[in-house]
């Protein structure tokens, strides 16, 4: 993983919002439109919704770093790898769709393809061996991103990441053989320590998502 790249363009990125202030405009123009769901501290809500967003994009290494080694921890990296290579492209190399976005304000939308990268293969690591690859739940985190990204954009993103996965882990893979062994790796003591490590991140910036009748889960959006 080339994760010095990573942090060299989010570092002159937070330079980049130092001097201009975009992205911090941009939040504060959204404050009172935001869903009453996204729960902010009442005395620096501002302060927190972009320390909020800084702390999101500045995730992104350290999910991948997580992510390759509770990967090699249980002996699946070769099968993880080219996943985790496409979120990082996602940001070093962002698609066309993302022409235009720059500073921190942009990173933010790249930074929603490659969390939302990791949550999806969550799922289907969920689905198949009931538990998830990626230790950090960022499904909240990823909601609150969404709705600040706003729709349909945030949509494109989504579908950009769907059509990003089709090819890396088809059901097929699932079907193979070495399945049931890949199977009691995850189940590995080593693997489940590791999971400990990394609590939710919207948590630990004190963002939280509040949805009256049902728990966020992946693949939700807040109704507008």
């Amino acid at each position: 993983m080339n994760t010095p790249a990573l942090r060299e363009l989010i570092q002159r990125a937070q330079q980049q919002e130092d001097s201009h202030h975009q992205l911090q405009r941009r939040l504060e123009d959204q404050l009172p439109s935001l869903h009453p769901a996204i729960r902010l501290p009442a005395e620096d809500a501002l302060g927190a919704l972009t320390r909020f967003v800084i702390a999101y994009i500045e995730q992104v290494p350290d999910v991948l770093v997580a992510a390759n080694q509770v990967a090699r921890e249980a002996g699946i990296e070769d099968g993880v790898k080219p996943v985790l290579k496409v979120a990082e492209q996602f940001f070093l190399a962002p698609p066309a769709l993302m022409d235009g976005h720059d500073g921190l304000d942009g990173l933010l939308d790249e930074a929603y393809l490659a969390h939302r990268l990791v949550e999806e293969v969550n799922d289907r690591y969920i689905a198949h061996f009931g538990q998830p690859l990626i230790p950090l739940d960022t499904t909240v985190a990823n909601l609150v991103a969404h709705q600040l990204i706003g729709e349909p954009f945030a949509n494109q993103l989504d579908e950009a990441v769907r059509q990003a996965l089709e090819g890396l882990l088809p059901e097929s893979i699932f079907a193979q053989e070495s399945v049931q062994a890949y199977r009691q790796r995850l189940q590995a003591p080593q693997t489940v320590a590791a999971w400990k490590r990394w609590p939710c991140l919207s948590q630990q910036l004190g963002v939280d998502l509040v949805l009256q009748g049902s728990q966020a889960g992946a693949g939700d959006r807040i109704a507008s």
